[in-house]
């Protein structure tokens, strides 16, 4: 067996710029403090600004996407009265008085979010969830914004 003592391996040594160093923020393009402070940002244009910070405070039954907003819910069907309850987890609980035949309280529920949301029946749609309690409804041409305001109404 040969001593490889003192002699340096050069599979293990690597040539790449260590962390935090001025080589490594020069590829890199932004500076470690301005990626912890935010201020990397500040070269995106306002709205884009807006977006991030108005994604970071969404609830978790709300989803931003580029065209619209998803909701994940938990119908009641057969409830006493057609409304919109809290979140409860990562859902938001929605009573309906249709009873779940024929899609009846799916339309029910695609109705009054039309209503809440003010926006046109063809802008919502049921994503997943057809024959469950939980489901997901994407809705086009709003923002996350639009819908915690008009959800926070009711």
């Amino acid at each position: 067996m040969k001593c490889t003592a003192g002699k340096t391996n050069p599979i293990t040594k690597l040539d790449a710029p260590t962390p935090n160093t001025p080589e490594r923020r020069a590829l890199l393009g932004k500076d470690e403090n301005d990626r912890q402070s935010g201020r990397a940002m500040l070269g995106a244009p306002i709205s884009a600004r807006r977006e991030n910070a108005t994604e970071r405070h969404l609830p978790a039954f709300l989803t931003s996407q580029s065209d619209g907003v998803t909701l994940a819910i938990k119908l009641q069907p057969r409830a006493s009265k057609n409304e919109i309850g809290d979140a409860h987890g990562a859902e938001l609980r929605i009573k309906v008085t249709a009873p779940p035949v024929d899609a009846a309280a799916n339309e029910a529920l695609l109705r009054l979010l039309t209503d809440t949301l003010d926006c046109p029946r063809g802008k919502v749609e049921l994503i997943r969830g057809k024959t469950a309690r939980q489901k997901v409804v994407k809705i086009y041409g709003i923002t996350a914004a639009d819908v915690l305001k008009s959800l926070t109404r009711c």
